[in-house]
């Protein structure tokens, strides 16, 4: 089945895809349904956070007494990703509580370290894609009974050498990512093209001010601790030096940057492309201001260990140091003005995944400028 639509970029017409989220919402939905209703199914459809509907091939169905099982390929589209083509299966058997329980197999990763959305010890699924897997299952789960989901992914254990997951503590496969459900392909300067035009489209409608965010999770943060309109914030992904060039060419006069430590302790420190496969500087960025402003020796040496910047905040907040993060704040916002020659008025706020850390003395002002357009 053909799920793809088509997105033009940079005058290229490339397809979509789906994630490895969608992948296994729909192999478990597709196994639970086969289990209690004793019928093979030859396709599955779900529902994805993008809003679009897919329906998948179902491959190997197999119903047995004790369990049923199915996998589904997984299709990139026209992005450039390993997991292109990917098995994920899931296997499910029915249980005595009336839960859905959701474990790892062969190829999906497990937790081990502290600082990701994950806690350590549980199976590498975001929080996004559960929700996902457990609304499709819930449709066609007959109602008081539980079900146990095995998810796999036989490749998953060699392709992870390949990504991030070996740094960031979560060993034995992949994770099973994806805050859309849905892949989109699209090339660097496919991405700058969009992002200024998205920017000229701002500007145009009469908007002095903007919110710049790496992605979902800042404009989510946005929205909630800002009470920021969404139409007032870009997505700007790892182009920071580009969008603000761009919002200075455009003659905005404003603009409050607003993201995760991960991300915005990389300006703090002059970095202003901020994708981790060229950059991961940030626990030296952290390490160097905290021993300017005394952290102790041994914490440093541990903070140079950690693998996230959400692993750093619980060393930073034991020893009293959230001063840490005005300073942050106050250094991304100077060195961002910096490169834009003052061109631009810039507010920094800075969060973690549980909380607000810090906003410089301008994001007020420009907030309440904000609220006005």
């Amino acid at each position: 089945m053909d799920n793809s639509k088509f997105v033009m970029k940079n005058g290229k017409k490339l397809r979509t895809g789906f994630t490895t989220g969608s992948c296994a919402a729909a192999a478990a939905k597709a196994a639970v349904y086969m289990l209690f209703n004793d019928r093979i199914l030859e396709q599955v459809e779900i529902d994805t956070p993008k809003g679009w509907k897919l329906k998948l091939d179902v491959n190997d169905p197999v119903i047995t007494e004790e369990y049923a099982t199915c996998y589904i390929i997984k299709d990139a589209g026209d992005d450039p990703d390993i997991t292109d083509g990917i098995h994920v299966y899931a296997k499910v058997r029915k249980v005595i509580t009336k839960e859905i329980k959701i474990i790892s197999g062969k190829g999906i990763g497990i937790v081990t370290m502290p600082g990701l959305q994950v806690k350590p010890g549980s199976p590498a699924i975001n929080p996004i894609p559960m929700v996902m897997i457990k609304k499709e299952v819930s449709e066609v789960l007959p109602k008081g009974t539980g079900i146990e989901i095995e998810l796999s992914i036989p490749a998953g254990e060699e392709l992870a050498k390949k990504t991030f997951n070996p740094r960031l503590g979560i060993v034995g496969g992949l994770s099973i990512l994806g805050t859309t459900g849905i892949v989109e392909p699209m090339s660097e300067d496919a991405i700058k093209d969009t992002l200024a035009l998205e920017l000229n489209y701002k500007k145009e409608v009469g908007l002095s001010s903007i919110v710049l965010v790496p992605g979902n999770y800042g404009e989510v943060f946005s929205k909630t601790w800002l009470n920021i309109k969404e139409d007032k914030i870009v997505k700007i992904s790892n182009y920071l030096g580009f969008a603000l060039e761009k919002c200075s060419e455009l003659g905005f006069k404003r603009v409050i940057l607003a993201g995760h430590i991960g991300k915005l302790v990389k300006p703090a420190g002059g970095i202003f492309y901020t994708h981790s496969r060229v950059s991961d500087t940030r626990m030296e960025i952290l390490v160097a201001y905290l021993g300017i402003m005394g952290c102790p020796q041994h914490k440093l040496v541990q903070i140079m260990e950690c693998r996230t910047t959400e692993e750093a905040i619980q060393i930073i907040e034991s020893e009293d140091f959230e001063d840490i993060y005005i300073t942050l704040v106050d250094k991304c916002a100077l060195r961002c003005e910096e490169y834009v020659f003052g061109s631009l008025s810039i507010g920094v706020a800075m969060f973690s995944m549980k909380k607000l850390l810090a906003k410089s003395n301008k994001v007020d002002s420009i907030m309440e400028v904000l609220a006005h357009e």
